[in-house]
């Protein structure tokens, strides 16, 4: 298939005018040159294809033609970073403003622009976990994804860290093809946003086996002790099953110990405390892996084609030459 790769529309475009500005005074210089000795136009102007053939080979030549790819090799380093977002219905509180979830948008927003280089998924969870955006180097994606989080997301459940943490594991099993052989493995981080409410099974089993894979958690609690209400679209705010309004508080301690058992580290995120400098240069500083090898698809460019053409044309128009005056 043939593609072309467009450098620029406004120099190709200008060069187009120009080669037809000069070719048009080519053209009239020849036939005054042609009346004033006498002669027919075409005797003169028969260089006139010759040069258009060269120019059209020049311009295509710049237009860069593609066709079909072949298989490149690349080297690559970075880390591999999973944002795992709590959406439950609590991460609507008040307690940090706007919310705790538009609060935690925008910080992960400004984190993942930090990080050009690495590769970053999107994970949201509550009761269950779904990956919202696999792993990848597309800021722009990502951004998108981000810009998509609210509590709405999720089938409203009992919130749970365990099951977001089981798919980190679950998704850095597959990238291991057992018979095959595998390059050194990209160090990869967890990065929990949460009030840490947290209504599941014990989490030691997924603790122990990610700190197998050599998986680093860092766990940012948003929210506050005090708490806040959870605003409702009633416009008024959730109750329990005894009537009585729910006040949704941080708690701290289940994302201690993800951070603490996993070599991570805890930072808070309200009105009074961001933390999430402090885990942007962590995570900076983490050791990437070792280069590792992939294969990508790579665009052949034909450029060379149109462009030998319109040199040997221009060759052609040197050479040959036009007697204007017999001896």
């Amino acid at each position: 298939m043939l593609n072309w790769a467009y450098p620029d529309f406004a120099i190709v475009g200008l060069m187009l005018v120009i080669s037809l500005v000069l070719l048009l005074l080519y053209s009239r210089r020849s036939g005054r040159i042609a009346r004033a000795l006498g002669r027919r136009a075409t005797a003169l102007g028969w260089k006139l294809p010759l040069r258009l053939l060269s120019t059209a080979g020049l311009l295509l030549a710049l237009l860069g033609p593609s066709l079909g790819v072949s298989p490149q090799q690349v080297r690559t380093m970075g880390k591999d970073v999973w944002l795992l977002v709590d959406v439950s219905r609590s991460m609507d509180a008040t307690d940090v403003a706007p919310s705790r979830l538009l609060r935690a948008q925008y910080e992960l927003r400004q984190l993942a622009a930090r990080f050009p280089a690495d590769r970053l998924g999107l994970i949201v969870f509550s009761g269950d976990a779904v990956v919202q955006c696999p792993l990848t180097h597309d800021q722009e994606a990502l951004q998108v994804f981000i810009g998509t989080l609210h509590t709405g997301l999720l089938p409203a459940a009992a919130t749970t860290l365990r099951a977001p943490l089981d798919l980190v594991l679950e998704k850095l099993m597959q990238q291991v093809t057992p018979g095959t052989p595998t390059n050194a493995p990209r160090t990869t981080a967890a990065v929990v946003l949460s009030d840490g409410e947290d209504f599941g099974e014990n989490l030691e089993a997924s603790l122990h086996a990610l700190a197998r894979t050599g998986t680093r958690v860092y766990t940012v609690g948003v929210g506050t002790a005090a708490g806040s209400k959870i605003p409702a679209s009633n416009g008024r705010f959730v109750r329990d099953g005894r009537g009585q309004t729910v006040v949704s508080q941080l708690q701290e301690a289940p994302l201690l110990q993800l951070a603490a058992q996993t070599g991570g580290q805890y930072v808070e995120l309200n009105d009074q405390h961001n933390g999430m400098g402090t885990l942007a240069s962590t995570l900076r500083n983490l050791q990437a892996p070792t280069e590792q090898t992939r294969t990508i698809a790579v665009a052949d460019n034909r450029y060379r084609w149109p462009l030998a053409a319109a040199l040997m044309l221009l060759a052609i128009d040197v050479v040959l030459t036009i007697t204007v005056i017999r001896p």
